[in-house]
C-alpha cells in the first residue's frame, strides 16, 4: 500500500506519456513520503532511536483527522491545525514515558520499545474505531484537473503542496533558529552539545514530538487517498525504513531524495515492465548502492559522534 495508490489517468499516447505520468506520480507521492520519513530520520539523527512506531503514528494522525471530520465537519487541511499540535503533545508523552528510559544499547532497545508502543496504539485504535476500512473525504478528493493528456485529482496537488510547506518550515527551523542549531549540534555530538550547555533531553523530546506531528500530517494525506485501518501501519513503516536507509540514517536531505527515488523508480518500472516488479527493481538498486556506500546516499560514516 502507498500514499498515492492511483491516479485517474486518461491514457492517450505512447510510452513517453506513460513514463511522464509515472514520474509525476512518483514525485507527488515521494514528497508526502518525505514528509513522513523526515520525522523518522530526525529522531534517529538526534536520539539514535529507530522509531518502529512511526507507521502507526501516521495512521493515528489519519484517524484524528477522520474523527474531526466526522464529529465537527472540519476540512481536512484545517483540521491539521488541531491534529498536529495534539499529535505533537502525544509524541512528547511517548518520549517521556518510554524513550527517555532507554539508557544503553539505544538502537537495539528502541526497536523493541517502539514496536511495543506501536502494538499498544494499534490495539487502542482497533478498539475505538474497529478494524473496518475507512477513508477521508472532501470535495478535492473526487475533483480533478486536466494536465496535458491525463487528469490529476486535486488532493494529490494539495497534499504535495502541504509537504513542501511543512518541509520548508522544518528546514527553516533546523537552519535558521537557535533551537535548530541546538538540534544539529545534538545530531553531530550529543556529549559535546551537553558540555556547551545545550539541554539535550529537551531537544530530544521536542524532536520526537516534531516527528510525530509530521507523521500525523502525512497521515491526513494518506487517509485522503487510501482506505486504511490500524493494520495499515505495517506496510508504511517498512517503506519509511527503506527510505531512510537509502538516503542515509539521520540525513534530512537523504530522506527527501530517497523518497522521490523510491516512488519514481517503482512507478517507471511498473510502466516499462510490470507492477509486480516495481518494488523489486528499487530494492535491487538499493542493494547495489549499499554495497558501495553502506551509509546511504547522504549518511554519516561511522564514528561521527560519541
Amino acid at each position: 500500500m502507498r500514499v498515492f495508490v492511483s491516479l485517474r489517468l486518461v491514457r492517450r499516447g505512447g510510452t513517453v506519456v506513460l513514463i511522464l505520468e509515472a514520474v509525476v506520480l512518483g514525485i507527488l507521492s515521494g514528497g508526502v513520503y518525505a514528509l513522513m520519513a523526515s520525522g523518522l530520520t530526525l529522531v534517529f539523527g538526534v536520539m539514535e532511536i529507530i522509531n518502529i512506531a512511526q507507521g502507526i503514528f501516521v495512521i493515528a494522525g489519519a484517524y484524528v483527522s477522520y474523527a474531526l471530520q466526522q464529529q465537527f465537519h472540519l476540512d481536512l487541511f484545517v483540521g491539521l491545525l488541531i491534529t498536529m499540535p495534539v499529535m505533537f503533545l502525544f509524541g512528547l508523552g511517548v518520549e517521556w514515558l518510554f524513550i527517555r528510559r532507554i539508557k544503553r544499547d539505544r538502537v537495539t532497545l528502541s526497536i523493541l520499545v517502539t514496536y511495543a508502543v506501536a502494538l499498544v496504539i494499534e490495539g487502542v485504535l482497533g478498539y475505538i474505531f474497529t478494524t473496518d476500512l475507512v477513508q477521508l473525504h472532501a470535495w478535492y478528493v473526487d475533483a480533478s484537473v486536466q494536465i496535458g493528456n491525463f487528469y490529476l485529482p486535486y488532493v494529490y496537488l494539495f497534499a504535495f503542496a502541504l509537504s513542501v510547506v511543512l518541509l520548508t518550515g522544518l528546514y527553516l527551523l533546523l537552519y535558521r533558529t537557535p533551537f535548530g542549531r541546538s538540534l544539529r549540534a545534538s545530531m553531530q555530538n550529543r556529549t559535546a552539545a551537553a558540555l556547551l550547555g545545550i539541554n539535550v533531553s529537551r531537544v530530544q523530546a521536542i524532536t520526537f514530538g516534531l516527528g510525530v506531528a509530521l507523521a500525523a500530517a502525512g497521515g491526513m494525506a494518506y487517509g485522503a487517498t487510501n482506505t486504511f485501518n490500524p493494520s495499515s501501519s505495517y506496510d508504511l513503516i517498512s517503506r519509511l525504513l527503506v527510505i531512510i536507509v537509502l538516503g542515509g540514517m539521520g540525513s534530512f536531505w537523504g530522506a527527501l531524495i530517497g523518497s522521490v527515488l523510491m516512488l519514481v523508480i517503482g512507478d517507471v518500472t511498473a510502466v516499462l515492465w510490470s507492477p509486480v516488479w516495481s518494488s523489486t527493481a528499487f530494492f535491487a538498486l538499493l542493494v547495489v548502492l549499499l554495497m558501495f556506500r553502506p551509509q546511504g546516499l547522504l549518511g554519516w560514516s561511522e564514528g561521527r559522534r560519541q
